[in-house]
């Protein structure tokens, strides 16, 4: 989908993933459509200690076997049902809490962005609707373009960095993309209403619908932050028990299986960094919206096993062709504050999709002729995902790299893939 945001005053449209930072000193504004409905909708990649020959004859068992211990689809509920005071301790605590819980291992936390837990998270500002759309969400991955990947490593192209990463030529490896649920939509649907009022009662003139904004020192605007940070923490704990799923199924399949956490991010977030802006160190609210962090080596908020690389970058291609792992550069915290998009976008809409393919045919076609085995609960919806559907993520990393933004590390194929 197409991603708006603001720029020195204007809509900036028709791209995907965008980033818009303001300074709090100089009435910045934070918005509703500059963070999106899907808050902290992001992807966590974990390395195996298996390799291509091993997995592949076996796909079709695991992906079964993680097709049954994983929910997804439309609506989707997992076994995790959180009474209310525990909804409260997962907004505040995030993958912290999960973990605590059993699902996963302490060492996960910190190869995850912001250790899985942000702060300033006020549950008290998520409505009730909120509450009981989350019930029985937490490890599951929704439908759309949210999916579950067994990949293997196809091609390095910085043997350094791939190495200081942990990869090496045909290593399996898993991949999901998916985000904080019902509970992030309706906190986005709620505040629209909130911050379009706050636009009226401060003046602030809006272009776009979804654009609605407050002023980040405001009352509205506080409110709004404390709680996305909420969702923000919520998506850290739901990624990570689907982690935590996938370790098991491998397990069952392959009993000496070791899958340890690459890297966790989100791409739907606004979060407090500080930036160079004209010579300036200036503490910003940063969104981003479809688009994900690529810092450079240097930055304490990286993972101390990565501070000295850079970033890991996670673009995502489609369950036909490929993705990519990236590096982020300094020059990119200079030209988009250290941000770039988190995937390729679609080349047309979900329902020109819908009336182009038909799911059984592309299930059939994605094994008979590229060896990729997909599970979707809806065939309808894996129409809409359609590899045909999207534009060339090879062609658009190509300019992130040779732009600066970001530099390719290795490419990755899909072995199986599960679709909502």
């Amino acid at each position: 989908e197409d991603h708006n945001f603001i720029a020195n005053g204007f809509v900036v449209s028709n791209c995907i993933g965008g980033v818009a930072a303001f300074d709090p000193e100089e009435n910045g504004v934070i918005s509703v459509g500059g963070v999106g409905f899907d808050i902290n909708c992001g992807i966590a990649t974990l390395k195996t200690n298996l390799m291509l020959d091993e997995v592949k004859p076996k796909i079709k068992e695991l992906v079964d076997e993680l097709f049954a211990r994983v929910p997804a689809g439309l609506g989707s509920r997992g076994e995790i049902k959180l009474s209310r005071e525990e909804q409260f301790e997962v907004m505040k605590e995030g993958a912290k809490w999960v973990v605590e819980k059993g699902y996963g291992y302490e060492e996960d936390l910190d190869y995850i962005e912001e250790n899985g837990k942000v702060d300033g998270a006020v549950p008290e500002n998520v409505s009730e609707t909120a509450l009981k759309r989350e019930r029985g969400q937490v490890g599951t991955l929704g439908s759309g373009n949210h999916y579950l990947e067994v990949q293997y490593v196809d091609e390095i192209y910085d043997e350094k960095t791939a190495k200081a990463f942990g990869f090496e030529r045909n290593q399996i490896l898993v991949t999901l993309h998916c985000g904080s649920r019902a509970l992030g939509h309706q906190i986005g649907t709620d505040y629209l209403k909130i911050l379009a009022a706050a636009s009226r009662k401060y003046g602030i003139k809006i272009r776009e619908r979804e654009l609605v904004c407050a002023p980040i020192n405001s009352p509205e605007g506080q409110r709004y932050f404390g709680a996305v940070n909420c969702a923000i923490n919520y998506a850290f704990a739901n990624r990570q028990v689907i982690a935590h799923l996938s370790r098991e199924a491998f397990k069952k399949v392959f009993p000496d299986a070791e899958l340890k956490m690459f890297y966790n991010i989100g791409h739907n977030t606004v979060k407090v960094e500080w930036h160079d802006v004209d010579g300036k160190k200036k503490r910003l609210y940063v969104h981003r919206k479809g688009s994900t962090r690529s810092f450079g080596p240097g930055r304490e908020e990286l993972p101390k096993a990565y501070r000295e690389i850079g970033q890991p970058v996670i673009i995502g291609g489609t369950m036909g062709t490929c993705s990519y792992i990236l590096v982020g550069t300094k020059e990119g915290e200079k030209i988009s504050f250290g941000s770039v998009c988190h995937g390729a976008g679609r080349t047309m809409s979900r329902h020109q999709a819908k009336r182009t393919w038909r799911g059984t045919e592309l299930v059939k076609l994605l094994w008979e002729k590229y060896g990729i085995y997909v599970r979707a609960h809806s065939m309808p919806g894996l129409a809409e995902e359609a590899p045909g559907a999207y534009k060339d993520v090879t062609k658009v990393v190509d300019v992130i790299h040779n732009a600066g933004l970001a530099k390719k590390v290795i490419k990755v194929k899909p072995l199986g893939v599960i679709k909502g």
